[in-house]
């Protein structure tokens, strides 16, 4: 083996390798439908508290996966759940009838995003729908290297509804951030 050979399959030492360059900031937007997520979860009896209907924490866990799958689609970053704001419960879905899961973005910050979920159940023998719950579910999107917060890209409202719903939703951080301020006091 010639001694030029020998040298290249020696690894080169990490230290001697250049750094890698800070992720940068996706400045291209994304819409609201660009990263929105529907899911259909069947009630089972597993999932059901003494009274046949689905344990609330079923269904804030299933909030959590679908609002998890928005801030990641929007963001192409890991993320994470900061907060749960406005969870309320309407209705019980019984065992046997379909939950539906419908998630979209309603703002995005610098690094966190805020996530409307709704929930409805479906009978699967009639079809007959009602909405059961709706949650506001916050996600930081995470550098993949040092786990810090990161920037995301800009969300793109397409129309009134979407501009109303953010309009909304600049309002809840506001009270969100008055209430982290008043803890720490």
């Amino acid at each position: 083996m010639s001694p030029r050979r020998a040298r290249a399959a020696v690894p080169t030492p990490v230290s001697a390798r250049p750094a890698r360059a800070p992720l940068a900031r996706v400045e291209a937007g994304r819409t609201v439908a660009d990263s929105a997520a529907e899911m259909a979860q069947l009630v089972l009896p597993h999932e059901a508290n003494v009274h046949g209907t689905v344990l609330g924490g079923t269904v804030m866990h299933w909030i959590d996966l679908a609002a998890a799958v928005v801030a990641t689609r929007h963001s192409r970053r890991p993320v994470v759940t900061a907060a749960i704001d406005g969870m309320s419960f309407r209705a019980p879905i019984q065992v046997g009838q379909l939950a539906l899961i419908h998630a979209r973005l309603t703002l995005v910050e610098v690094s966190s995003m805020e996530i409307r979920v709704d929930v409805d159940s479906e009978d699967l023998l009639s079809g007959e729908r009602r909405h059961t719950s709706t949650a506001f579910v916050t996600f930081v999107a995470l550098d993949p290297l040092t786990q810090r917060p990161t920037p995301v890209p800009p969300l793109i409202l397409s129309n009134e509804a979407e501009r109303e719903e953010h309009r909304c939703a600049l309002e809840r951080r506001q009270a969100r951030l008055e209430r982290r301020r008043g803890q720490k006091n």
